[in-house]
């Protein structure tokens, strides 16, 4: 059973930074989607980043390339979102999930999702 704990969400100033973790566990396999949505009150969610395990390849939304960076500790079963520069509309619910297979864009029929992790941002 595939499970996904988000952490290091909470309340920063616009162009601060903050970095979310998300601890895996029961991934197995050789190659998982691994992505992070977000979805802010009254809004759609919104795929932010994704990556497959294995090759490494991530994928980015466009409201967040070059300030975001999602990278893997493999060691670790972690995942990380290094947020940078963050905007008032950055501000959110932020989510990690995971699909069996290939990413192929942000967007994927993820099975397995975290409980989530609040991040605000303030200007």
């Amino acid at each position: 059973q595939v499970q996904l704990v988000e952490s290091g969400g909470g309340s920063v100033q616009a162009g601060g930074s903050l970095t979310l973790s998300c601890a895996a566990s029961g991934i197995t396999g050789s190659s998982y989607c691994l992505g992070w949505y977000r979805q802010a009150p009254g809004k759609a969610r919104e795929g932010v980043a994704a990556i497959t395990t294995g090759t490494g390849t991530t994928y980015y939304a466009d409201s967040v390339k070059g300030r975001f960076t999602f990278s893997q500790d493999a060691a670790k079963n972690t995942l990380y979102l290094q947020m940078n520069s963050l905007k008032p509309e950055d501000t959110a619910m932020y989510y990690c999930a995971a699909e069996p297979g290939w990413c192929r864009s942000v967007l994927a029929p993820y099975r397995y999702w975290g409980q989530g992790t609040q991040v605000t941002v303030s200007s």
